[in-house]
């Protein structure tokens, strides 16, 4: 045990505000919302601090309002990317060897920023940038990412705790130096949760590694406000290096540096692979063997038993499949259901999805809004209407969409003949449940099927009632996704909870929100100082 090792504040989940009638939050995010709406920001490059305005312009709109432009978004090129990284590499002197409670305390300190006076500027521009709801916001942009920095505090110290050496020998001392890694990290991050795009470049920062920050192409004004708050919190110059810019340039210009030490990723399967294709074919002309860390995509599954809580179910798909508009990494989006649990729920389950509600997440009425863009929407659009054209399915809620004013779809629900059909093994990423329904005698070989169907494995859940049958999928499943639920649904991992990754065509598995992340971006030196070192070089044993 080190003793030297400051404590933080013990770290524990931000409540989450209901934004009753009435209430105080939703009074202030509802003025909020109006005044963002009134006003489009021009939103620079931030190089070592500094705001950079290229006149490269590209627009920010609401999805739910297209016409409506929220955002003027300074792009940067080839020159932004390189000041960027150089930006990276000259801070990392200075913030590599500051004490790592001081690092610590900027980001306690951006916590404590987001609960208070941030968290109805970070949740109305989450709400107005990525369309979602007060709820949805709220446990995103505010209290998961509040989360994240208060858990990755403590889990620092404990890193800085644990790695020393547990043994020196007498004449001896042995000791770990935990250095962050040599070079700069380059973090790309998704749309989806605003909580992701500010973690996955300051977890880096916690270490103390520098980086450089790809945000989507689609979060642009969310995520520009989480980087003024970290610089509001005391961030230095230089440490995280905010770069909105064309996916292909920055990542090429990025990814053939010599100095690339470390990726951290967040977004679809392809880009990733793509990625960790251009470093191996790179790697002779870098100084380090980067650090891959990636969460990418998921068809994520809920299994239910003959003998489960049918009333639980019903929620667990509504809410898992549809929430956020289905576009979380861990929705789901296939259901394997009994014949008999169908039978006895599908009329509850079509009624209740046809009260859901669509439209401006600034009306709280509404439970959903609108895909995150054209491109999104079409693809979307194309898997609805090949189930509509295709014998072995039937679209039994849903169907409809459009995109005159926002980029609307309804809660679309296709019931598959075939466990193996495209929408049953796809991602999607959008309001669309698949369900099979399968023989209730059938229950372990649907285990199989669902196993083998999608090539990804990031969430899914059981729902079953005998304790027999839960350990019986588990076992089938175990390696079927990086976050599995009882008779719950497949979403809502909490940090400190629910360490979050998975793995085959979901990612490497790193748990965001756990010690097993922040290991990634360390490289420790292990030292040994002698006290009484020999002055003879010959051994007794080659005496006589």
């Amino acid at each position: 045990m080190v003793n030297n090792v400051p404590t933080p504040p013990t770290p524990v989940n931000e409540p989450v505000l209901g934004y009753l009638p009435g209430s105080k939050e939703r009074t202030e995010l509802k003025a909020e919302l109006s005044r963002q709406s009134a006003q489009v920001v021009e939103i620079p490059c931030i190089i070592n601090g500094v705001e950079v305005y290229t006149d490269n312009v590209v627009e920010q709109v609401m999805p739910h309002n297209h016409s409506h432009v929220i955002a003027r978004v300074h792009m940067a090129g080839e020159k932004e990317v390189t000041d960027a990284i150089e930006a990276a590499l000259n801070a990392h002197d200075s913030w590599s060897t500051m004490p790592w409670e001081a690092r610590g305390a900027i980001f306690l300190k951006a916590s404590e920023l987001l609960r208070g006076e941030y968290r109805a500027k970070i949740n109305a521009s989450t709400m107005i940038n990525q369309s979602k709801t007060c709820h949805q916001a709220e446990i995103d942009s505010a209290c998961e990412l509040i989360d994240f920095w208060r858990f990755n505090v403590q889990y620092a110290r404990e890193i800085y705790e644990d790695l020393q050496p547990p043994v020196s020998s007498s004449g001896m001392w042995n000791s770990s130096e935990v250095r962050p890694l040599e070079g700069f990290v380059f973090s790309v991050t998704p749309f989806n949760f605003s909580s992701i795009a500010a973690n996955l470049p300051s977890s880096t920062a916690i270490m103390g590694n520098t980086g450089v920050w790809k945000p989507s192409r689609n979060s642009y004004l969310s995520n520009y406000y989480l980087m003024q708050l970290m610089m509001d919190a005391g961030l230095p110059d230089g440490v995280i290096n905010f770069i909105p810019g064309k996916a292909s340039m920055v990542g090429d210009t990025c990814l053939s540096h010599p100095m690339l030490a470390g990726i951290h990723f967040t977004g679809s399967t392809s880009v990733f692979r793509q990625m960790w294709k251009d470093v191996a074919n790179n790697l002779e002309n870098l100084r380090s063997y980067p650090r891959i860390v990636g969460e990418t995509g998921g068809k994520d599954f809920i299994v239910a038993h003959p003998k489960c809580d049918k009333e639980a179910l019903t929620v667990a798909l509504i809410r898992g499949a549809f929430e956020f508009q289905g576009q979380k990494c861990s929705a789901a989006s296939r259901a394997y259901i009994p014949e008999s649990v169908w039978e006895s729920i599908k009329d509850n389950y079509v009624e209740q999805v046809a009260k859901i509600t669509v439209g401006d997440p600034k009306d709280f009425s509404n439970f959903m809004s609108a895909v995150i863009d054209k491109k999104s929407f079409d693809n979307i659009v194309g898997y609805i209407e090949r189930a509509k054209q295709d014998t072995g399915c039937d679209v039994i809620t849903g169907g409809t969409y459009d995109d005159s004013t926002g980029y609307f779809i309804r809660p679309t629900t296709i019931v598959c003949n075939d466990p193996r059909y495209e929408s049953m093994a796809e991602e999607i990423f959008g309001p669309v449940l698949s369900i099979h329904v399968y023989p209730d005698y059938d229950f372990e070989n649907i285990l199989k099927v669902c196993d083998s169907t999608s090539e990804y494995a990031l969430t899914g859940s059981i729902f079953a009632a005998n304790r027999e049958d839960v350990l019986t999928a588990m076992a089938a499943l175990r390696y079927s996704s990086g976050n599995f639920y009882i008779n719950d649904k497949p979403t809502g991992a909490v940090v400190g909870q629910q360490p979050f990754g998975g793995a085959r065509g979901s990612g490497t598995n790193d748990k965001a929100g756990s010690p097993l992340n922040l290991l990634r971006w360390v490289s420790p030196r292990s030292i040994k100082e002698t006290f009484a070192p020999p002055h003879e070089w010959t051994y007794g044993f080659l005496k006589e």
